[in-house]
């Protein structure tokens, strides 16, 4: 099987990215396990080309391993910074204000 035709599987064990994931407001965090569910019922090629999620890459960050870091949304008010290892999409942190998640 090609990479990109595998499931995405996520990493959801940052630190960072837990503690604002349990402070979330009830309707806000509903929202971002939708888009979470979501993303794991995709293959890497179709998250690549889909449009809702509104990928962007963050420039100045770079992963541990060296891959590019990129700002997803996975609600109307909330961004999450990840990157792809292998198979993994490791979620690196969660910004309920947009622009928080482009001035780390």
């Amino acid at each position: 099987m090609a990479a990109d035709a595998r499931r995405v599987r996520l990493d959801l064990n940052s630190p960072e990215f837990q503690d604002v994931f349990f402070r979330l407001e009830t309707a806000e965090l509903k929202q971002v396990v939708a888009s979470l569910h979501r993303l794991r019922e995709l293959d890497w090629s179709a998250i690549y080309r889909h449009t809702g999620f509104q990928w962007e890459a963050i420039k100045h960050l770079k992963a541990p391993n060296g891959a590019g870091i990129y700002s997803l949304r996975l609600s109307h008010k909330v961004r999450a910074l990840a990157f792809r290892e292998s198979d993994f999409l490791r979620f690196v942190s969660l910004h309920p204000d947009h622009d928080s998640a482009y001035r780390r």
